[in-house]
């Protein structure tokens, strides 16, 4: 009985084990933990922030947006851009705008609008920020919009360079006279 008795003791001495300190921030709220990309599935991710999207502009009485791989790629390739030049910014190193970037990787419809973000926030997260901001906010819920591409590039410290970019159909002469 003693040996069952010293056993239970040490499995709830055990049980009682210290719990580490939370560290706080100068403002007392938790200090955020490293976002790792790496060990998410960049597709789980896409369409997360797909369903994210078109949660909003479903509510939004809008229409849904598809995934569009050339976007994607367009996406991608900003992601990393902004991280070598270390500045969110719509213009790649080599002096390209989100409209050159869509048409070199073949995207023949018409582009509508690109979001960036330099943060160590989760895309969820980014996507709320990209909310708050009336010219972003736009770039996400334009009426226009029927596809969209989304990428990352996360650097080794964790900050992740996020980019999102939407596109639609090509406008007729009738609807651009019409306008």
């Amino acid at each position: 009985m003693n040996k069952w008795l010293s056993i239970l003791l040490l499995v709830f001495i055990a049980a009682c084990g210290v719990v580490p300190e939370e560290k706080l921030a100068a403002d007392g709220k938790p200090l955020p933990k490293l976002y790792d990309l790496a060990t998410v599935d960049a597709a789980t991710l896409q369409f997360r922030m797909l369903d994210a999207v078109n949660a909003l502009r479903s509510g939004a009485g809008l229409n849904q947006l598809t995934f569009n791989a050339k976007l994607t790629a367009a996406a991608a390739t900003h992601s990393r851009d902004m991280a070598l030049q270390n500045r969110p910014w719509h213009f790649g190193s080599d002096g390209s705008s989100p409209l050159d970037r869509v048409k070199r990787v073949g995207y023949e419809k018409q582009f509508l609008g690109e979001t960036i973000s330099e943060t160590y926030e989760s895309e969820i997260l980014t996507l709320t920020a990209w909310l708050e901001d009336d010219a972003t906010r736009f770039v996400l819920m334009d009426e226009g919009a029927t596809e969209m591409g989304f990428s990352w590039f996360q650097e080794p410290n964790g900050k992740i360079w996020w980019t999102l970019v939407t596109g639609g159909p090509m406008l007729s002469a009738r609807d651009v006279t019409a306008g």
